[in-house]
């Protein structure tokens, strides 16, 4: 049976998906594809649909006309927005959580009253709606100081810095917005993680781990961007991090928001910091995270839409464990001419068809479109993902460098660090000296 699949969104991560879904009918399971609005990379795979993505009615008016099977929703906007709501009152399966629900993302202030019902282990934090308020609470923690704006943000509202009138500066800018709140945290030591764990409001299937690169230049020098990079597996990671994570932060997580009449159905993504007090959780994201969402699904062999499906269904339960590739994914992002600040788009890309011909290697588009002309053009701030798989992370960022070198954009920059330390040939001595300083009692 061919299952007609509505992919909502225009990202890298939503290419990632539709590729993934393509990719099955290698194995003898094809789709009807379609995304709302999609990108030129997508269209590759998929009929495209000019929707505005974050109008519930226009996306349900689409998937009602198409008879989809199932709609996936890709970016934390239309989640918000309460496009799943939208659709799902229409009879048809979604994979993506509610409005209510998706609150686990638009209001970090909601996530922390979530994470204190579940008795998930977190940073300390103050809710502030003052700036009187703003500096009591960075007094109290000090430096390094935890700035995040409350609501969406792209990525880009959190603000780490040992400068006491930047942080100041960040939080004046989140209060002067509509509603305005902020969060001022404690800083957490240690390194991130990203857990991506699928739930059908009931069952909590987790996928393979993967670190990203958050700052916009190597070293981590730079302002915080979307992300600039991803890779997986983590030879360094503690051997039952997943499992811990699952009992202690995802399947409490999920109990308690359908307890509360907001069942979340999807992508609860944690986002994790190995501290020297064990895993606390930095952020709950309501989707799959870009671009690491790159990296892991590019691992993935059990069938995504069986996995998507399922959990729109209510019948993740019967899925079972997942199945990977033993092989390393590297991903690296091609960002324009200005990223994170004022970026410049309209420059041609040239190249990208001479990258995807690198073995193991596939380039997923994000910020691309299509001129008059049908040349290939910069349309946002993060154009390109390049994916590169390898049998381990040494081989897969050979490919996704030697890659990424083929593709030419004016201006463009890429990170030439992701997963370097942890390909190294000191990453075993790396992960040997975590685990000793990583608690046995590590919640």
């Amino acid at each position: 049976m061919i299952m007609k699949i509505l992919v909502v969104g225009s990202g890298a991560r939503e290419h990632a998906i539709v590729h993934s879904l393509a990719q099955e009918a290698l194995h003898g399971i094809r789709h009807d594809l379609h995304a709302a609005p999609g990108n030129p990379g997508i269209g590759e795979h998929a009929d495209l649909h000019d929707v505005v993505a974050t109008d519930p009615d226009a996306v349900t008016a689409l998937a009602v006309r198409l008879h989809a099977d199932l709609v996936v929703i890709g970016p934390e906007g239309p989640l918000v927005a309460g496009v799943a709501d939208a659709v799902r009152e229409a009879g048809i399966a979604v994979f993506g959580p509610s409005g209510a629900a998706a609150r686990l993302e638009g209001s970090k202030a909601f996530a922390k009253e979530i994470m204190a019902a579940a008795g998930v282990p977190t940073a300390m934090a103050h809710v502030c709606t003052t700036i009187a308020q703003v500096g009591e609470a960075l007094d109290a923690f000090g430096a390094p100081y935890v700035v995040k704006d409350d609501g969406l943000a792209a990525g880009k509202g959190v603000v780490v810095t040992l400068d006491r009138s930047a942080a100041v500066a960040h939080a004046k800018a989140c209060l002067a917005k509509k509603d305005g709140q902020v969060v001022i945290e404690e800083f957490l030591d240690g390194p991130e993680v990203s857990l991506f764990c699928i739930s059908d409001g009931t069952t909590v299937v987790p996928l393979a781990p993967a670190q990203d690169f958050k700052r916009a230049f190597d070293e981590d020098r730079g302002p915080n961007t979307g992300g600039m990079g991803a890779y997986t597996p983590l030879p360094w990671a503690p051997e039952h991090l997943v499992d811990e994570v699952v009992k202690r932060v995802a399947q409490p997580t999920i109990d308690v928001m359908r307890e509360q009449g907001t069942p979340f159905v999807g992508v609860l993504y944690c986002g994790l910091a190995l501290t020297h007090r064990g895993v606390r959780v930095v952020e709950f994201n309501a989707r799959f995270g870009d671009p690491e969402t790159q990296s892991v699904l590019a691992r993935l062999v059990t069938p995504l839409s069986a996995v998507m499906n399922a959990a729109a269904r209510g019948t993740l339960a019967d899925v079972g464990p997942l199945r990977w590739t033993p092989d390393a994914s590297v991903t690296v992002v091609l960002a324009a001419h200005g990223y994170p600040g004022d970026v410049r788009t309209g420059d041609p890309i040239i190249g990208v068809h001479s990258a995807d011909a690198v073995p193991g290697v596939h380039v997923l588009h994000a910020g691309t479109a299509l001129d008059d002309d049908g040349q290939l053009r910069s349309a946002g701030g993060r154009v390109l993902s390049v994916v590169a798989v390898g049998e381990d992370l040494l081989d897969a960022r050979s490919r996704a460098y030697r890659a990424i070198e083929r593709i030419i954009l004016p201006g463009s920059h890429y990170r030439t660090d992701i997963a370097q330390a942890a390909a190294g040939p000191h990453h075993v001595q790396h992960a040997a000296d975590l685990h000793d300083n990583y608690p046995a009692e590590r919640f």
